[in-house]
């Protein structure tokens, strides 16, 4: 995974449309505007200006080769194994204390709707939802290793299943290996 280390990149990427192309591209590969168009249900244009967007802040690239002729631009990722965020590193770059607010908000009003979509009733009988909650006792190293072995086999699987296979769709594996919070309770009573 390659680090990131510009605050403008985190902001960059914080756009949900964006963030969704980039997953779009790890789970399918390359991609025309056209194919994210159709897949993101938005216009061709819209695909193509958040393509050159993060083409900017050098996060995909064209994929020489992959197109029919010259005009036919195709998108890749630049860094196919992901990205790493150390957003407390970030916020020590100038402008980084903004730019990791914006994530954190963008991050949070997404994870809200994760949690929304993967709690309601299934209307699609061939889509698979599961949620798992599962609590262990861990030291700080402990936990680390655990991310990355989980991580190791998440990757091994985005290898397996990468390409335009018109049998698949989109999956999002959503995942948050912290410290239990606080229940609202023992907040109160702090």
């Amino acid at each position: 995974m390659a680090n990131v280390h510009d605050p403008t990149v985190l902001r960059a990427i914080a756009h949900p449309i964006r963030n969704r192309i980039l997953g779009e591209l790890s789970a399918q590969g390359p991609l025309r505007a056209a194919d994210l168009s159709q897949e993101l249900a938005i216009p061709a244009n819209q695909a193509s200006f958040h393509l050159r967007q993060l083409a900017k802040y050098g996060l995909v690239e064209e994929a020489v080769g992959e197109g029919r002729d010259r005009r036919d631009r195709v998108w890749r990722l630049v860094q196919e194994e992901g990205l790493n965020l150390d957003l407390g590193e970030l916020e020590k770059q100038p402008g980084g204390a903004a730019a990791a607010a914006v994530f954190r908000s963008q991050s949070a009003a997404w994870a809200h709707v994760v949690i929304d979509a993967a709690h309601t009733p299934e209307k699609e009988p061939d889509v698979f939802r599961s949620i798992t909650e599962q609590t262990l006792r861990l030291t700080k190293d402990e936990a680390r290793q655990l991310g990355s072995e989980l991580n190791e086999v998440l990757q091994d699987w985005v290898r397996r299943t990468r390409g335009r296979d018109q049998t698949r769709r989109t999956y999002l594996l959503f995942s948050i290996l912290q410290p239990h919070p606080e229940t609202p309770a023992r907040r109160e009573e702090s």
